[in-house]
C-alpha cells in the first residue's frame, strides 16, 4: 500500500466511518471507443475460484454478485465459470488447471493457499490468461488485486476491543487471539493491524493461528486457552472472523460461562449480526461485498476487452506480494459493526432485511436497540 493510502486509511479507521470510493472516482472509469483497445467482445468467460464454504459470504454474496455484474457488463453474453475449493489447496490447483484447459478469458482467484497456487498463476500467464487476485493476495505474476484494506480491518478490530474494555483497560487484562489461517496472507495483515492497536495496552496471553479458518478449530483453540488461563481470567477475545467467533462462544458456554467477555469478528455474517444484537458478540467488521465483487467483475471485463483507461481507474493503489512488487490494486475500506450502527449499515445497505435479523428469538433485543424496517 502506498504511504499516502496508508495515511488516509488510518485516518478514517474510526468504527463508524467509511471511506467513499465514489468520491475518488475510482468506480466510474469509462472510455470511448478511441481509448479502448478491445481484445475480446462481450462473449467472454470469467473464471471464478473461491476458497471455501465455511464463511457464508462466498456463496451468498461474492459469486452471485460477480455473476450478475458480468452479465450486466456484457449484455448478458458473458458468463462465469465457478469453482469453490472448500478449503482444499490441491483441489483449487486442479480447478484452476481445468479453467486454463477450458481457455477462460480471465481468472478471478481467491486462493486457499497463496503460495501453493503460484505455479498455476504462472501457467495461466503462460497461456495468455490474466489473473486478478480477489480478496486474498496470491503469489505469482498476477495482473491486479482487489480486496479490502486488510491492515485496517485488524486495526478496527483491535481498536474496537480496547474501546469495549473501556477506560479501565490495562496491561493486566489478558487477551486471547484467535487468528486466521496461516496459509492466508490476509490473516497475517489482520493480525498485524490488530497488534498495532493492542500492543502495550493489554497482555496477549495466548495466540493461535487457526487452520482453514474453521469454527471447530477455533473452538478447540479457545478450549485450550480456557484450560490454561482459567475461564474467569480472560478479558477479551480477538477473533479474526465471525465463524471463528461462533466457535469461541461455544467454547465458553461449554465451560459454563454465560457472561461472555468482549469478542470480535469479521464479515458481518447474519448469525454474527444476531449475536451482536443479543450481546454475545461485541462487534464484527462490515465489508461492503457488493462494492468488492462488482469492482472485481469490472476489472475482469475491462482487462479482457483491453479497456486500459477503465482498468487503470479501478486499480489506482499498489501492493506487493512475496514474489512481485508494484501490483495494480484497489483497497476497499471497512466499518466496525456494533449494536449502534446495525440499522445504518447492513439494514440500510439491504445486506439483510429487518425480518432476517429480528426473528422471534431476537425480537425483544431488536426492539431494545430501536431497529426498524426500512
Amino acid at each position: 500500500m502506498s504511504t499516502l493510502m496508508r495515511r488516509i486509511a488510518i485516518a478514517v479507521a474510526a468504527p463508524t466511518l467509511t471511506f467513499s470510493l465514489a468520491a475518488c472516482g475510482s468506480l466510474s472509469g469509462s472510455e470511448s471507443g478511441s481509448d479502448a483497445r478491445p481484445t475480446r467482445g462481450n462473449d467472454l468467460t470469467v473464471g471464478l475460484l473461491l476458497p471455501e464454504t465455511a464463511n457464508t459470504r462466498y456463496e451468498k454474496f461474492d459469486y452471485p454478485i460477480i455473476k450478475e455484474k458480468v452479465a450486466a457488463l456484457t449484455g448478458k453474453q458473458g458468463k462465469v465459470e465457478y469453482a469453490n475449493a472448500d478449503a482444499d489447496a490441491s483441489r483449487q490447483v486442479g480447478q484452476m488447471q481445468r479453467m486454463i484447459d477450458n481457455k477462460v478469458d480471465v481468472i478471478l482467484l481467491d486462493a486457499v493457499d497463496s503460495h501453493a497456487i503460484a505455479d498455476m498463476v504462472q501457467k495461466a500467464k503462460d497461456a495468455g490468461i490474466p489473473v486478478i487476485a480477489y480478496d486474498r493476495l496470491s503469489e505469482g505474476p498476477i495482473d491486479a488485486y482487489i480486496s479490502f484494506d486488510n491492515e485496517l480491518v485488524g486495526e478496527v478490530q483491535g481498536r474496537s476491543l480496547i474501546e469495549a474494555l473501556g477506560p479501565k483497560a490495562s496491561i493486566s487484562d489478558k487477551i486471547v487471539m484467535i487468528n486466521g489461517s496461516p496459509t492466508d496472507p490476509n490473516a497475517k495483515q489482520f493480525k498485524e493491524g490488530a497488534l498495532s492497536q493492542l500492543g502495550g495496552k493489554v497482555t496477549i496471553a495466548k495466540s493461535y493461528d487457526t487452520k482453514d479458518w474453521k469454527p471447530e478449530n477455533a473452538q478447540a483453540n479457545m478450549a485450550q486457552a480456557l484450560a490454561s488461563l482459567g475461564k474467569d481470567n480472560i478479558a477479551a477475545v480477538y477473533s479474526a472472523n465471525d465463524g471463528m467467533a461462533a466457535g469461541v462462544i461455544k467454547a465458553f458456554k461449554d465451560v459454563g460461562v454465560t457472561d461472555l467477555p468482549v469478542i470480535t469478528g469479521q464479515d458481518a455474517e447474519l448469525e454474527a449480526v444476531q449475536r451482536i444484537v443479543a450481546g454475545e458478540q461485541y462487534m464484527s467488521v462490515y465489508k461492503p461485498y457488493p462494492t468488492e465483487a462488482e469492482t472485481a467483475a469490472q476489472m475482469a471485463v475491462a482487462k479482457v476487452q483491453g479497456k486500459d483507461i477503465q482498468f487503470d481507474s479501478l486499480t489506482r493503489d499498489r501492493v506487493s506480494s512475496p514474489t512481485h512488487h508494484d501490483i495494480p490494486a484497489q483497497l476497499v475500506s471497512v466499518v466496525a459493526l456494533t449494536q449502534k450502527n446495525i440499522q445504518s449499515t447492513v439494514v440500510a445497505d439491504k445486506i439483510y432485511k429487518f425480518e432476517d435479523i429480528c426473528t422471534p428469538k431476537y425480537q425483544a433485543s431488536c426492539t431494545a436497540l430501536g431497529l426498524v424496517r426500512q
